[in-house]
Order: structure tokens, then C-alpha cells, then sequence
């Protein structure tokens, strides 16, 4: 052995320092295309966080965060408090389930149904028409809602009329207005969702399918025995990421569809903040019902993060 070598720590070392000083340098372009996301993060999502401390001040626009006097949790006992608020939880809890009820099962059964198409070209023009109201706004799919629906010259009515029915004034009446919301969110995204549960369709194995065929298994069997156990990881994950925002039905829908005559069942928590926030200026009260939102969403997704590890194996984290 030779004497005069190096002690073989201390190879190691020099080693390692080779492998890991360059390696920021050597894949530079990665770190480039990663930066806009991470100031992304940064300055539209962890930024902001820091604003939720005027939930427990009386803010004053004129004041800011630091002039503003410190109040403790009273805005959340005043949300607590208030009649009205548990009205409009209640609206998005009961909209949020509706959703989840319909609108969350309604991709996965058409990506197993376009799974089963044989012809290419129909596949791709039904996959196409679908998933074309994505790339609408919700004021142009808002606008087609009330024309559709309208008393006067909406499609709908028009053929309850000629069924020698009355016509009904849909968007007037508050009985109607979630079962709308839940339709037109469906008809806008489920084509879009669809391209998720498609593409875990194209990774499943398809020696099981020859291996069903041959046991001489059919169409039913086959999505029953091998294409829903292999979509139920993709499905738990996405199951989770919805229901961590539950009480997110987003702002843009409720607000093209919402007028006074349906408010007592349509008024969600979205829409109350942008009216007593934005419009009435009661930024800490708001805030609150933002922390409010928040913290059940955190909440909910533990909960049944572990209900699903307990249950199916699948988990996010």
C-alpha cells in the first residue's frame, strides 16, 4: 500500500464539493425557468399572508397596518355572532356539496367513456367540443346562462312552451338558482378535468386488458376490475385538492349569475366579501372570514388526507 496517498476521507470530501459547487452553474437554465414561479409564490402568496394582521385591527386605509389600532379577535366574535354569516355559510357549504356531488364524479365518467370510443377522429372532435367553454370567460358563459334560460326568447322556454307548458322565469327564482350554478359550472370545466383523468387512462398497463380479454372478461368488467383501481390514485389526489377548497367556489360564476331576487340562496361567502369588503370597506371583517376560510380548508384537508390514507393508501403528503 502506498504510504503517500491521501486518507481516503478526505477523497470523499473533495469529491462530493466537485458534485455539488457546480451543480447551480452547470443546470443554470433550470434554475431560470423555475425563478418566475418561485417569485410567483412569493410575492402573490406568501407576501399577502402577511396583510392578514389587520383581521385583528380596526383597519384604517389612511393609517396602514402599522397606525391602525390592535382589537384582538373582535371581528371574529362579530363573525360568529352574526345572524346573516351563517346564512351565507350555509349557501356555499350546500352549493360547495352540490359541486362536489355532481360536478367531481361528471370528468370521470366521460374520460371513461371516451376511453372506451374505438374511433380516433370522433374521440378527438368529442374531446375538443368539450373542453372549448374552458377557454370562455364566465362573463360570456354568464350572458349565455341568463339568454338560455330567458322567459322571453330562451331556448328552454321556448320548448316548454311548445310542450304547451308555462314558462318559467328561471334566474328569478331562488329555488332554481343552485341547480344552474352546479349545470353551467359543469357544462364550462368538465371537459378540461377530463384531459387529467384521460391522460392516467394512457399510463395503465395494457397487457391487463389482454390478460382480462382472455379470461374473457367484458367492457363493464374490465372498467370495474382494472381501469377504476387504476384511476383511483389520480382520483383521491384531485378528491383532496377539492376538498381542501371547499369553501372556494370562486367569485366570478356566483357574480354573473347572482341577482336580489335569488340572494337568500345564492349569496355565498365570495360575493359577501367583495359587498362589505371592497364595496362597504370593512377590510378587517372581511379579512377574518378569509382566515375563517382558511383555516377550514386546512382543516378539511388533514381530515380527510388521513381518511384516505386509512382507506385507500393515497395520500398527498
Amino acid at each position: 500500500m502506498n504510504s503517500n496517498a491521501p486518507p481516503t476521507h478526505l477523497f470523499n470530501t473533495e469529491v462530493s464539493k466537485k458534485k455539488t459547487k457546480p451543480h447551480v452553474l452547470k443546470y443554470w437554465q433550470l434554475y431560470c425557468m423555475i425563478l418566475p414561479g418561485i417569485l410567483f409564490f412569493i410575492l402573490f402568496k406568501y407576501v399577502p399572508i402577511m396583510g392578514s394582521f389587520i383581521a385583528f385591527q380596526d383597519y384604517n386605509i389612511y393609517k396602514g397596518i402599522l397606525g391602525s389600532p390592535f382589537v384582538g379577535l373582535k371581528h371574529f366574535e362579530t363573525l360568529f355572532t352574526y345572524p346573516e354569516f351563517f346564512r351565507i355559510f350555509k349557501n356555499t357549504v350546500v352549493i360547495s356539496i352540490y359541486q362536489l356531488v355532481f360536478g367531481f364524479p361528471a370528468p370521470i365518467m366521460l374520460a371513461l367513456l371516451l376511453n372506451e370510443v374505438r374511433k380516433i377522429w370522433f374521440k378527438r372532435t368529442v374531446q375538443t367540443i368539450v373542453y372549448l367553454p374552458h377557454f370562455l370567460s364566465w362573463v360570456i358563459v354568464g350572458g349565455l346562462v341568463i339568454n338560455v334560460l330567458s322567459p322571453n326568447y330562451g331556448i328552454v322556454n321556448e320548448i316548454l312552451e311548445l310542450l304547451g307548458l308555462e314558462r318559467i322565469f328561471f334566474m328569478q327564482q331562488p329555488e332554481f338558482f343552485r341547480s344552474i350554478v352546479v349545470a353551467s359550472g359543469i357544462w364550462k370545466e368538465v371537459g378540461w378535468n377530463t384531459i387529467i383523468y384521460l391522460a392516467a387512462l394512457a399510463s395503465i398497463n395494457t397487457e391487463l386488458y389482454e390478460a382480462a380479454d382472455v379470461d374473457g372478461a367484458g367492457r363493464i368488467r374490465k372498467i370495474i376490475s382494472i381501469t377504476i383501481p387504476s384511476l383511483l390514485p389520480t382520483i383521491m389526489v384531485l378528491f383532496l385538492l377539492r376538498i381542501g377548497n371547499l369553501l372556494d367556489l370562486g367569485f366570478e360564476q356566483i357574480y354573473m349569475l347572482l341577482n336580489p331576487l335569488v340572494a337568500e340562496k345564492g349569496q355565498i361567502m365570495d360575493t359577501y366579501i367583495y359587498t362589505v369588503g371592497l364595496l362597504g370597506g370593512q377590510y378587517s371583517y372581511t379579512t377574518a372570514i378569509g382566515i375563517f376560510k382558511s383555516v377550514v380548508g386546512l382543516m378539511l384537508i388533514v381530515s380527510f388526507n388521513q381518511i384516505s390514507k386509512k382507506l385507500t393508501g393515497e395520500t398527498l403528503y
